[in-house]
């Protein structure tokens, strides 16, 4: 299926000039139609004369803001009607932005790049962390997330745009963007996907980037389903009441104050989940109607 779309290639880079030695003449030999665009994100290597010397386009960061704002600095600049993402260290296979193309022109508004395995994981640490961020994402959106954390990926420009205000300037951007498509009722899929030995060192920090990825499926499942979050709690505090209550009746034959604090608790945490989800529905088509007076 041919590319009938305009297409623009974002690489947020920092410190990352060996390996765009290599991936960008590979990507003007393959992509010589797509526009491609490195988001300098305050590097102190050589990247901007390598951006020079293959004359690709580059926006430089004064100072580094984190990689969801490169992503965002690129989305805002480019001219493509499908933005490409990859990383500039030369874990994403060149070979395969075809395949994603191709699924964007099938009628996709997302396809990413799931890595296969342990093999593309850049230690078992992380791979076990991805798969447990990719069943919990899974529940929170009612939909089989294969990859949540993978930067590899193609999008519709208007609508990857659409939840920029969403996206955090650190590396979050591909668990918001994933789980923000799927909540809005876009149409999401996977591409297999075995990820190369990256060059140089990883600018992800395990346990921070972790501890945020978790509040990021959090945060963005209580912003497009507000019920995933607050039923569980409601349930939780409900059932430890009646564990209470049925003790304090055995052993002393009394419905306690606590007790009935559990109860009335359990039932103010639901409640704040149906309001939730109906200011949630409210805002969504508030935030639908705009973007359909901004294209008309």
């Amino acid at each position: 299926m041919p590319v009938t779309d305009t297409v623009s290639i974002i690489i947020p880079a920092k410190n990352e000039a060996a390996s765009l030695k290599m991936l960008l003449p590979e990507l003007q030999k393959n992509f010589a139609y797509a526009e491609i665009i490195v988001v300098n994100d305050g590097s102190t290597d050589e990247t901007s004369d390598i951006c020079k010397e293959y004359a690709v386009k580059e926006i430089c960061h004064p100072y580094s803001k984190g990689n969801g704002a490169a992503v965002k600095t690129g989305a805002r600049a480019a001219t493509g009607d499908v933005l490409v993402f990859m990383d500039g260290d030369g874990q994403h296979p060149i070979k395969e932005i075809a395949c994603l193309l191709k699924k964007i022109q099938a009628g996709y508004d997302m396809v990413v790049g799931a890595r296969q395995g342990m093999i593309s994981q850049a230690n078992i640490t992380r791979g076990l962390g991805n798969r447990f961020y990719n069943r919990l994402a899974s529940w929170m959106v009612g939909h089989k997330v294969e990859d949540l954390t993978s930067g590899f990926r193609a999008v519709r420009a208007d609508k990857f745009r659409e939840f920029s205000h969403l996206y955090p300037n650190g590396f979050s951007y591909p668990t918001t963007s994933t789980m923000a498509f799927f909540r809005a009722g876009y149409s999401v899929c996977y591409h297999p996907i075995v990820a190369l030995q990256r060059e140089g060192k990883s600018h992800v920090n395990l346990i921070r980037d972790g501890v945020r990825f978790l509040l990021i499926i959090f945060k963005i499942g209580a912003l497009y389903s507000p019920l995933k979050i607050f039923t569980p709690i409601s349930v939780f505090i409900f059932m430890l009441g009646l564990s209470y209550y049925t003790y304090t009746f055995v052993m002393f034959n009394r419905f306690t104050n606590m007790s009935a604090l559990l109860f009335t608790t359990s039932v103010i945490v639901f409640l704040m989940g149906l309001v939730s989800e109906q200011i949630t529905a409210l805002s969504y088509s508030g935030l639908s109607r705009t973007e359909k007076s901004k294209t008309s």
